[in-house]
């Protein structure tokens, strides 16, 4: 069984942005990355759709990674606090789907369907007409939305986004590398 841990954001200061970026995709990722139960993550900015500019897909083994003491002491944004908004972050149950399924090629996309203050009726009604999304339920943290499903794209232009059903779609293209973890 795996976790999805989506974080969702917009950055305001495109002066820092580039820097935020440089941080965030190499010694955040990595630092994260070291701590117990975190297996993969890779990250992406919105380039088609709805949505917050940002979205970092962790891949963890258990919800217990956020009460381990490594997470607790040094978790969060540090000095670009400031420049986030519209921030989210949201635990889904991955199921039986491995981090790998996740991992998108840096010419590929991630397609993206939130539900973002729906209800998980409303949610499940409106994936209805999405074949060949991974769709994963909330399982913790801010639940912003109460259903997400993503979808591996191998030519980023090869979603077909649609503004129906209360669903918010969008398109991400790869900014990091799939990280993994080192096995211990």
């Amino acid at each position: 069984m795996s976790f999805a841990y989506i974080v969702r954001c917009n950055f305001n200061d495109p002066a820092r942005e580039p820097a935020w970026n440089d941080w965030y995709s190499g010694p955040k990722i990595a630092q994260m990355l070291r701590k117990p139960l975190f297996r993969s993550c890779q990250r992406f900015r919105r380039v088609a759709g709805q949505g917050r500019g940002y979205l970092a897909l962790w891949v963890l083994e258990s919800p217990e990674a956020f009460k381990t003491r490594e997470y607790t002491s040094d978790w969060g944004f540090f000095e670009w606090q400031p420049c986030i908004t519209d921030w989210s972050r949201d635990l889904f149950d991955g199921g039986n789907a491995t981090e790998t399924d996740f991992a998108v090629p840096m010419q590929g996309a991630l397609e993206v369907v939130s539900f973002d203050g729906a209800s998980a009726e409303a949610a499940s009604a409106g994936r209805d007409g999405k074949p060949g999304m991974i769709w994963l339920p909330i399982a913790g943290l801010d639940r912003h939305t109460p259903l997400i499903g993503l979808r591996v794209l191998n030519e980023p232009n090869s979603a077909a986004l649609s503004a129906d059903g209360g669903a918010q779609e969008a398109v991400y293209r790869p900014i990091s590398a799939f990280a993994q973890a080192e096995k211990p």
